[in-house]
């Protein structure tokens, strides 16, 4: 299924819109205004909490981990690399990884080594926006999570990730 994932540009926090491929919103996700470290939570469009996204705070890369009902289901971990942007990620819903391109605009998510979903970050929109593509048997939201935590390490501007 595709989805288009949009940061609102007229917030204080880190505020995204998610619509699928007819344009339905689907998820919402809310940023923490003041807070040290990002902190986000993903809602269905009813309200109902589905993942809250904490950065960690004091490490060389940077880190986040992944909640659902509280409990910490991902730990989402920025590789050192040279060229192209790599994340690697412990979950309990299986072994992934993110892989980018040289410009940090298109990336692969892959699952035990093969494409899950596939991400591309627009060049010219006033807000960061990326289509999604993922695969029908995948938890879409938490594919989501992954996609806003690129999204918070490569194209976040605020002084969180400084």
């Amino acid at each position: 299924m595709r989805f288009i994932v949009k940061q609102k540009i007229f917030t204080f926090g880190d505020d995204f819109t998610i619509k699928d491929e007819m344009g339905v919103d689907r998820f919402l996700v809310k940023g923490k205004v003041f807070a040290l470290g990002d902190k986000l939570r993903m809602y269905t469009i009813d309200g109902t909490e589905l993942f809250y996204i904490e950065q960690k705070l004091f490490r060389l890369l940077p880190e986040y981990t992944i909640y659902y009902r509280g409990q910490p289901v991902a730990v989402v971990k920025k590789e050192f690399s040279f060229f192209k942007p790599r994340f690697n990620i412990s979950s309990t819903l299986g072994d992934f990884t993110i892989e980018g391109n040289f410009w940090g605009m298109e990336f692969t998510i892959l699952k035990s080594g093969r494409p899950v979903a596939q991400v591309s970050k627009k060049w010219f929109s006033w807000s960061d926006t990326y289509g999604v593509d993922i695969a029908d048997t995948e938890d879409y939201a938490f594919i989501l999570c992954l996609v806003i935590v690129i999204d918070q390490v490569l194209h976040d501007n605020n002084i969180n990730n400084s």
